[in-house]
């Protein structure tokens, strides 16, 4: 866990490295770098469970293939970029929220625009002040969703479409921590396009078959459909597509130590042929 004194940016874009296609990722839950004024009150090894540790390096072969990666350097655990920022649980704060807030299902159980709890544990043992959360909003959610933007609309106004792919890890406990019930297992990836209305069916198609052949198993929007990223996002009647993944962490990694397992090498190349048939694929809409 590395926690830092001084400010830092809130992101990393990786630009293209060949010609670019109208592709743009984003990882917002792998950032690893804690700022100093978190006063959590949580054990980091708990805390880290929040983080989608790795997926950034999992896709560094985006810009190969003429995408844009941008990935989050802060935790979600501080601040989710992937919730609205109004999606805050007024029993947080310790004094009224200035505008209107509309705090969600994600809210209720913990994981809002603000988290309350990470592996079922409470985060804080305190109040936060709202000056403290608008600095967050401010200083992290606010440029990070500016640089996504920026590159999105970059791309449809060169191209008339953009494809977009949002990135994740998943918890072997996803169904429990989401108090979902279910007798089925936890599929290796999950693709979630809110039930079939934020990305062309194409895109999922392609994915998934390129999971598939390198032996994965893929799941769609169960338990995960996606949030507030691609519900933005994506309006492919607009030629405008987003795409939620999920990836199962044991496929990468020791959950307990959060370092990489022997798994790893493989599914970062089952990711880099993924990442090739979607390039590939959205030369052919072009």
């Amino acid at each position: 866990m590395q926690t830092s004194d001084s400010s830092f940016a809130p992101y990393v874009r990786h630009a293209p490295r060949v010609d670019p296609l109208p592709l743009v990722c984003d990882s917002p839950h792998s950032g690893v770098i804690y700022p100093a004024d978190f006063g959590h009150a949580l054990a980091p090894s708990l805390l880290r469970s929040g983080e989608d540790t790795h997926v950034d390096e999992l896709w560094r072969g985006i810009p190969d293939v003429g995408g844009t990666l941008i990935c989050a350097q802060f935790p979600r655990t501080y601040i989710d970029p992937n919730r609205e920022p109004d999606d805050i649980e007024p029993g947080l704060l310790d004094g009224p929220w200035p505008g209107a807030i509309h705090p969600t299902e994600k809210s209720r159980i913990g994981h809002g625009l603000i988290w309350s709890k990470a592996a079922g544990q409470p985060i804080y043992a305190r109040k936060l002040g709202v000056a403290e959360v608008q600095h967050r909003i401010d200083a992290y959610h606010q440029p990070y969703h500016a640089a996504l933007n920026q590159d999105i609309e970059a791309a449809y106004r060169r191209f008339g479409a953009v494809w977009h792919l949002n990135l994740h890890s998943m918890p072997s406990n996803s169904y429990e921590t989401l108090q979902i019930k279910s007798d089925r297992p936890l599929a290796d990836f999950v693709l979630g396009d809110r039930d079939g209305t934020t990305c062309d069916p194409g895109l999922v198609d392609v994915v998934q078959a390129s999971l598939e052949a390198s032996g994965y198993t893929v799941a769609r929007n169960d338990p995960f459909k996606g949030v507030a990223l691609i519900a933005r996002l994506g309006r492919p009647a607009q030629r405008r597509h987003s795409l939620q993944i999920e990836i199962h962490r044991k496929q990468y990694m020791n959950e307990q130590t959060f370092e990489k397992n022997e798994r790893f090498p493989a599914l970062q190349a089952a990711l880099t042929k993924a990442t090739q048939a979607v390039a590939l694929y959205i030369q052919r809409q072009l």
